[in-house]
């Protein structure tokens, strides 16, 4: 793995755990049916960061990474189109679940070895 790639990898590592950190915050209301009010600008921010890796992640990774980059940003936008204060506790919490999902299968690409293959290996 070059510098760039390690680079995108640990910043994924920094959204996916953002994004848990976010989750575990809100997770003592899980059973609150009153609206979840979340930093939306601090959401906005993630969003932007989570479209520049899915840009990013393009050239240096397998179609996989990208794929599930873009997965989890539009989870992030259907998000932010709906904070804050329209969705419950719960909602919200699953709602973080669906982007952390991807990302997490997104690191699980980067970190399995690309099986190596001589020319003269078939299969």
């Amino acid at each position: 793995m070059n510098s760039e790639q390690r680079q995108l990898r640990q910043t994924i590592v920094f959204l996916r755990t953002s994004f848990e950190a976010i989750q575990h915050s809100i997770a003592g209301r899980l059973d609150d049916p009153l609206p979840c009010w979340l930093d939306t600008c601090m959401l906005t921010m993630l969003s932007r960061e989570l479209n520049r890796c899915c840009q990013q992640a393009k050239p240096l990774f397998a179609p996989a990474v990208p794929e599930q980059l873009y997965v989890a940003s539009q989870q992030c936008e259907l998000l932010l189109k709906q904070c804050p204060g329209v969705m419950s506790s719960a909602v919200c919490h699953r709602q973080l679940a669906a982007i952390m999902l991807p990302l997490t299968a997104a690191l699980q690409h980067i970190d399995t070895p690309v099986k190596r293959r001589w020319p003269w290996q078939r299969g």
